[in-house]
């Protein structure tokens, strides 16, 4: 019996990106009986180390020496910018690269001039490993809770999750919009917030002008770890966002959800993938 392949796949960033890789990297693992090895930055490894498609992640640093040895067999760069370049040349693997129309994008967001393909960025990477004969199963984005309690106390009522952060503030949703929103919320549910520590702020603001809003309860999250943020996702009833990486975690788990969208735009390829059940706005 010939020994499977070994590939690495490189994405070093961010949250959303690389959710959205975890498709190819099931079926590598699937189609291929591939040993699949995942390259990405420190601060990503957690989405990633519960994913069972996995057989090794590796963290982007300056030594790749421990790579060479390992001597893979092809490399799958979703990546593809001078960093990944320089990795590709230095282990001298044979290699595929994903294409980032660069310029495609820039006309797009800065002039509204479209020349981006009608293809979701999962579909993107797929393209990437066509010629390795691996097809993509339409199935969802992967997101492997590693088992923790939920902070959310599972005997209060249920409950509607809002994610705060995006990586732009020109992508987020102001205070007074998202009060705005609240306002018209008529059913009597729970709202929970989460995001990083520099959205903390804004969720306390909006706490404290809670007595307009009727029959609900407002609860501070933010802060917490992507896989605490997870846990309260998947047992939320509706998931609100912006553009972000939790987006794409709410996606994996099938949840209802609305996203609202600023300076960037759902054609760029970044909305939510097979789900059938999701809104957005």
């Amino acid at each position: 019996m010939s020994k499977p392949l070994k590939i690495l796949v490189i994405r070093f960033s961010s949250i959303g990106d690389i959710v959205l890789t975890t498709p190819v990297v099931r079926c590598l693992k699937k189609q291929l009986n591939a040993e699949v090895h995942f390259l990405t930055k420190k601060e990503y490894v957690c989405l990633l180390d519960n994913n069972p498609y996995i057989h090794q992640i590796h963290i982007h640093n300056k030594d790749y020496s421990n790579l060479k040895n390992i001597r893979f067999d092809k490399i799958i760069d979703l990546q593809n910018n001078l960093k990944s370049f320089k990795l590709k040349f230095f282990l001298g693997v044979n290699s595929v690269s994903f294409k980032k129309l660069n310029i495609e994008r820039w006309l797009l967001i800065h002039f509204n001039i479209n020349f981006m393909p009608n293809k979701h960025i999962v579909d993107r990477y797929f393209d990437t490993v066509l010629n390795l004969g691996v097809y993509n199963d339409h199935k969802s984005v992967d997101y492997f809770i590693k088992k923790e309690k939920s902070k959310i106390n599972k005997s209060k009522n249920k409950y509607l999750c809002w994610s705060l952060s995006a990586s732009h503030e020109n992508k987020k949703l102001s205070t007074k919009q998202i009060i705005e929103t609240i306002n018209k919320i008529q059913e009597k549910i729970d709202i929970v917030f989460i995001g990083g520590q520099k959205e903390n702020n804004q969720a306390e603001e909006i706490i404290k002008l809670n007595t307009n809003f009727k029959n609900k309860e407002l609860h501070n999250f933010c802060g917490l770890s992507i896989n605490e943020s997870a846990i309260i996702i998947k047992d939320c009833k509706l998931f609100l966002t912006n553009d972000t990486g939790m987006m794409h975690i709410a996606s994996s788990f099938n949840k209802c959800l609305i996203s609202f969208w600023g300076c960037t735009k759902p054609v760029l390829g970044f909305s939510p993938y097979v789900n059938e059940n999701s809104k957005m706005l």
